[in-house]
């Protein structure tokens, strides 16, 4: 019964881990797709597709589900289990995954054959993303499946997205049993629509992510007046408020922002302001929000529905599909609200938006989810004056903000937090998904202030769940033209409360520092406070 680390290692995205028991009988849990700059490579799978008999899917993210498409294409003729909101996320989104793959293999194909280059084959195609749909077996929260034999499962929510779920394994063999539990990316609490995250009752061995182990959410930020105030000051300005996010999961908890605005006139200077989704993938995924399965929503949302109203639809929301519409929006000089497809601004129509928009000082570039090393959100979020977008060099005048409290993943406290409601507390832990900071801060204070055993390995590691025993533990494989990280500070642990008040204040630091560029009045009242604690 062995654990081997492929993806999501010491890096954000790309989620990929394999699963051994029986001697030969192999499943992944997630298969998910690289987004942004990773630093490591990742170890290849040392089985091939065809002899993986399961995939079990947490959540529908292209991180975690995007690469299945692929799965299939190399021979994957298996079973991929996951949530039924998981599932019918995926059909949109590994279809819209396949149209991006095949038109930039056709203008890479285009530019290569002008200089007598070969053609591109894209990493996968629709096709194969439709077989891969055909693979999926739909599952129902806290329903025991019995897989196949010493092999038991159960999906509990995990509050990070329609359908998202952590998943527990019950293996048997050779009269052993083991339970592992993978927490896929657990969600933050209190956010719009989705219910908050279910405990798990325990397990032998937990494998938990770590995107935000380092950090803290500032709890006391309420994103509905940070959104109005960045509407009231742009629409005053004359201006454009453009949003890259997520189709699925960011936008919709947007447009639920927006209703609420709109509902308590919390904006009575600009009362009918448009807001335009630009995503036919965004308003696709809305549908499958609205069509969901009442144990999906949290009290709030059920309440709004009871009442015969739309949680995410209001007066001025249009939305956009062709083309020509969404070019259309460029020559619209009328203050307004777009949000567009591409949360990182790596692809989709955000691009083009960006382009014809962040010249303009008047205009507010609005970041609400997490920006990737390496890719263009994240660059113009640290500052950059120049970027080169669609292959022309623009440069940046309008304003760049950052919406608080709209985290979809818990932070290091709700990491915490999960793990301490286990009733039955792991053996050991293993933490992935996030970056060296972040993932080696939160399994240090796993180790620390819950006394749990805590890694982080590298990709490439494997471990005996039997045994209870490391059978590798890889070394890291910088890519090209990659620095290593700083060799993490080994905190001493004879005082637990010290350390606890230490990772405390550097966790304070951490989010201090992330606040560069924020509202003055905001930076002031956060000093008092701290002063105040200091006193």
């Amino acid at each position: 019964m062995k654990l081997t680390f492929l993806g999501a290692n010491h890096e954000v995205t790309g989620s990929r881990t394999l699963l051994e028991w029986n001697e030969g009988r192999y499943l992944l849990v997630d298969d998910g797709m690289i987004q942004g700059d990773n630093d490591y490579e990742c170890a290849e799978c040392p089985v091939s597709p065809s002899q993986i008999e399961y995939v079990l899917l947490t959540h529908a993210h292209i991180d975690h589900s995007g690469m299945l498409p692929l799965l299939v294409r190399q021979g994957f003729r298996g079973k991929i289990y996951a949530t039924a909101e998981t599932a019918n996320l995926c059909a949109i989104m590994l279809a819209d995954s396949a149209s991006i793959q095949e038109k930039d293999a056709e203008y890479e194909t285009k530019k290569n054959l002008r200089v007598g280059k070969e053609a591109v084959e894209p990493l996968y195609t629709a096709e194969d993303a439709e077989k891969a749909m055909r693979l999926f077996r739909p599952c129902s929260y806290g329903e025991i499946i019995q897989v196949d034999e010493g092999l038991s499962v159960r999906f509990t929510d995990a509050g990070h997205l329609l359908g998202s779920a952590a998943v527990e394994c019950f293996l048997s063999e050779q009269g052993q049993q083991v339970t592992m539990v993978f927490s896929g990316d657990v969600g933050n609490t209190d956010q719009p629509i989705i219910k908050d995250p279910c405990p798990v009752a325990g397990a032998d061995y937990v494998m938990i992510e770590s995107t935000y182990g380092s950090r803290l959410h500032d709890r006391s930020t309420n994103p509905v007046p940070m959104l109005t105030e960045v509407l009231r000051k742009t629409f005053a300005r004359g201006g454009t408020v453009i949003i890259p996010s997520f189709a699925v999961g960011r936008t919709q908890e947007l447009l639920y922002f927006f209703r609420e605005i709109k509902m308590r006139n919390l904006l009575p200077e600009f009362p009918t302001f448009p807001v335009y989704v630009d995503s036919p993938l965004s308003n696709e995924a809305t549908a499958i929000f609205l069509q969901c399965g009442m144990d999906c929503l949290d009290e709030e949302a059920l309440s709004i529905m009871r009442e015969g109203e739309n949680p995410i639809w209001f007066d001025g929301l249009q939305t956009i599909v062709s083309a020509e519409e969404s070019k259309a929006l460029n020559q619209n000089s009328e203050p307004k609200v777009i949000i567009a497809s591409g949360g990182m601004c790596e692809g989709g129509r955000i691009r083009h938006h960006l382009k014809h928009n962040i010249w303009n000082a008047a205009n507010t570039l609005l970041f609400v989810g997490y920006q990737a090393n390496g890719t263009l959100g994240r660059i113009i979020y640290d500052g950059a004056k120049h970027v080169k977008i669609l292959g022309e060099e623009i440069e940046v005048k309008a304003e760049i903000d950052l919406l608080n409290g709209v985290s979809g993943h818990a932070d290091q406290a709700g990491l915490l937090r999960w793990l301490e409601a286990m009733e039955r507390k792991p053996a050991r832990v293993f933490v992935n998904h996030g970056d060296d900071e972040n993932c080696e801060c939160l399994s240090g204070l796993i180790a620390d202030r819950l006394g749990l055993p805590a890694d982080a390995p590298f990709s490439g590691s494997s471990f005996d769940l039997l045994r209870g025993e490391w059978i590798r533990l890889a070394m890291p494989v910088l890519k090209a033209g990659k620095k290593a990280a700083a060799e993490p500070k080994k905190r001493p642990s004879e005082n637990q409360d010290y350390q606890q008040l230490l990772a405390s204040a550097e966790a304070l630091l951490t989010y201090a520092r992330s606040l560069e560029g924020h509202a003055n009045g905001d930076l002031r009242k956060l000093k008092k406070k701290i002063d105040a604690l200091m006193q």
